[in-house]
């Protein structure tokens, strides 16, 4: 996929006004997915994606430990342009599911390999959020 294509699938999903808040969606979620994954992981990511969205992730992940909610708010801080915890569960499932079919199964399926149960059971669910707080 080209990077309008993930844009707008990413702005199409979450809802969003306009290209620019979907690509800072984007780079926000991607930056924080890098955080979490380990090893060669993101760079194995970001090299299935277009130039300017596959800077967002590093070469090589720290595989930070915490939860969903806590992914969350990162999203949410990275984001800015008041971007609630809610609205950043939104758009950063979006952004799952836009990357999901932006890259290979195989390299979504390691992805998915790295992340606990909260991530697979919230951040990559594809029903609508709920006013779960």
């Amino acid at each position: 996929m080209k990077e309008h294509e993930i844009v707008a699938a990413v702005r199409r999903i979450a809802g969003l006004a306009d290209a620019e808040h979907a690509a800072a969606a984007t780079r926000a979620t991607l930056t924080v997915l890098g955080q979490r994954l380990a090893g060669g992981e993101p760079g194995d990511v970001a090299g299935q994606l277009p130039a300017g969205i596959k800077e967002a992730l590093p070469e090589t992940g720290e595989g930070a430990t915490f939860g969903v909610e806590e992914f969350y708010r990162r999203v949410m801080d990275a984001e800015g342009r008041g971007c609630t915890q809610d609205g950043a569960r939104e758009h950063a499932r979006a952004v799952v599911a836009a990357l999901k079919a932006g890259v290979s199964q195989g390299e979504f399926d390691d992805l998915v390999q790295q992340l606990p149960a909260d991530y697979r059971d919230d951040l990559l669910s594809t029903a609508p959020a709920d006013e779960h707080r």
